[in-house]
């Protein structure tokens, strides 16, 4: 008789045992949610520094401010007519102004440096003056200098000998009252400055040779309309 002990431990060790169920796989976190995790961390402090200053330099790289109306007015007016060039007197940077504390140049280099023909070469001579309202300087040319003048304080008329103007032989410019002019009057041209303001002109002339105003040299009384 067979033994019943016997006989349910084989039962038990020949049953096939049931594999374990896979535990199911954990879902993985959301890309925004991990980059929130992230953030809340002290680690990525310097990330997020980086990634400021990275945008903060991007955003003053490429923003370009609306421009005001004196930005918009143009710095340097040249006039070939009456050879002289024209700067906004409070506006820079410009070539006579590099920073808010005003304009400051030198007038041979200021009449070279923006292409004026027939300026003086050297300051052997020169003169600072002033022309009340309505007042007159020069019309007269001198023969054996060339003259730089610089021109500020008002609003003045500039004329000169231009025998390129057919139907006057002069050419003539305005020079605004909150403008600085450089001007160029080459040896036999004949200039005159004419003040057409309320307030004083003041200008500075420089020749390369000096000038003796009671010489043959100098001829007086060009144009007799000013």
């Amino acid at each position: 008789m067979a033994n019943p002990r016997r006989a349910i431990a084989l039962q038990i060790h020949t049953q096939t045992t049931p594999l374990a169920a896979a535990p199911a796989a954990a879902p993985s976190p959301s890309l925004p949610s991990s980059l929130v995790h992230f953030l809340k961390r002290p680690a990525s402090f310097p990330f997020l520094l980086s990634l400021f200053v990275l945008l903060t330099w991007i955003s003053l790289r490429f923003h370009h401010p609306s421009p005001s109306a004196s930005v918009l007015r143009p710095p340097v007016v040249h006039d070939p007519q009456a050879n002289l060039v024209r700067y906004p007197a409070a506006l820079y940077p410009t070539p006579i102004a590099a920073d808010g504390r005003g304009w400051l140049l030198d007038p041979v280099a200021a009449a070279r440096d923006a292409g004026l023909p027939g300026g003086a070469l050297v300051c052997l001579s020169l003169h600072v003056g002033q022309i009340q309202p309505g007042g007159l300087r020069g019309n007269h040319r001198h023969h054996t200098c060339n003259e730089t003048f610089v021109i500020w304080g008002a609003k003045t008329k500039f004329r000169l000998e231009n025998t390129d103007v057919n139907d006057r032989g002069y050419g003539e410019a305005m020079i605004a009252a909150d403008e600085v002019a450089i001007v160029a009057s080459a040896r036999s041209t004949a200039h005159a400055l004419i003040n057409m303001d309320v307030q004083p002109t003041f200008f500075l002339g420089c020749q390369d040779t000096p000038i003796n105003p009671n010489s043959s040299n100098t001829d007086y009384k060009i144009w007799k309309d000013i």
